[in-house]
C-alpha cells in the first residue's frame, strides 16, 4: 500500500494565544508544520516552545488562532462539537505520558476500550484487543489488572488502545517520559514496527533524545516556531540472537 501523496498534518501560519488583553501570552507564533504518512515524526524542543499546545490543536481539543490548518484532508477547526468528536474517536489515536488505565479492567478490556466506546460488542472487542496485546507482546498478560504490570507494560496497553480501532493518525504526547531507557526504547520499537504504516501517521512529542534515532523526521521549535526540520535514517530494529 503506497502512502498518500498529500500530508497527513499540515499547517500554516498557525498562531495560538492564551488569556487576554494584557495577559494574553502568544504560544504559537506562525507554525508551518508538515507530518507525512509512514515515519515516525518527531517534535522536540524546550518545554513551553509549544509542542503541546500544537499536538492539542491537531487533536482537535484545542480551538487554532490565525492560520490554516489540515487533518487527514478535512479541516475539524470546522466541525460542530459532535462532528470534531466522532473525527477525534473514528479517526485518531492517543498516547499519553500517563497511561490512564482504568484500574479494574484487565489489560485486554482496557485495551478495548476504544472499541467498546464506538458500539462493537464487548466479546468481540476484547478479542481483538487480545490479538493486538499479542503483537505487542503481552499475550500472555492480557488478563492482568494494570497494578501488576510494569510501566512499560502499562504503555504498551496504552499503545493497544490507541491502535486497535485502526486510527489514520496516532498522536503521542511523552510516551517515554515515564520509563527508564530500556522500557521506553523498547516501546518506541514497537510504536514503529505497530504503528507505522503508509497509510498512518504518527506524530511523537518528546524531550526523550534517546529515542530520536526512530525518528523518520524531527522537527524543532522554539518559541512557537518550527526552527529546523530534519529527515533521518531510523535505526534498524533489534533482533535477538
Amino acid at each position: 500500500m503506497s502512502a498518500p501523496a498529500t500530508p497527513a498534518v499540515r499547517t500554516q501560519a498557525l498562531t495560538r494565544s492564551f488569556g487576554d488583553g494584557d495577559e494574553s501570552v502568544q504560544v504559537l507564533r506562525g507554525v508551518d508544520y508538515q507530518a507525512g504518512f509512514g515515519a515516525l515524526n518527531y517534535l522536540v524542543g524546550p518545554s513551553g516552545c509549544g509542542k503541546t499546545t500544537l499536538l492539542s490543536i491537531v487533536a482537535g481539543l484545542l480551538e487554532p488562532g490565525d492560520g490554516d490548518l489540515e487533518v487527514l484532508g478535512e479541516r475539524p477547526q470546522r466541525f460542530g462539537a459532535r462532528a470534531r468528536a466522532a473525527f477525534r474517536r473514528e479517526r485518531l489515536g492517543f498516547v499519553f505520558q500517563q497511561y490512564h488505565l482504568l484500574p479494574a479492567l484487565t489489560a485486554a478490556e482496557n485495551a478495548a476500550v476504544t472499541l467498546i466506546a464506538a458500539g462493537m460488542a464487548r466479546t468481540r472487542a476484547v478479542e481483538r484487543a487480545r490479538a493486538l496485546l499479542h503483537e505487542l507482546g503481552l499475550g500472555g498478560r492480557a488478563d492482568a489488572l494494570p497494578k501488576h504490570l510494569s510501566g512499560g507494560q502499562q504503555q504498551r496497553v496504552a499503545l493497544a488502545r490507541a491502535l486497535v480501532h485502526e486510527p489514520q493518525l496516532v498522536l503521542c504526547d511523552e510516551p517515554t517520559a515515564a520509563l527508564d531507557a530500556e522500557s521506553g526504547r523498547r516501546v518506541v520499537e514497537l510504536l514503529r514496527a505497530v504503528a507505522v504504516r503508509p497509510d498512518r501517521a504518527v506524530i511523537v512529542v518528546t524531550h526523550d533524545n534517546r529515542i530520536f534515532d526512530f525518528a523518520g523526521r524531527i522537527d524543532h521549535m522554539e518559541d512557537g516556531r518550527i526552527v529546523k526540520s530534519e529527515s533521518r535514517m531510523p535505526a534498524a530494529p533489534e533482533t535477538s540472537a
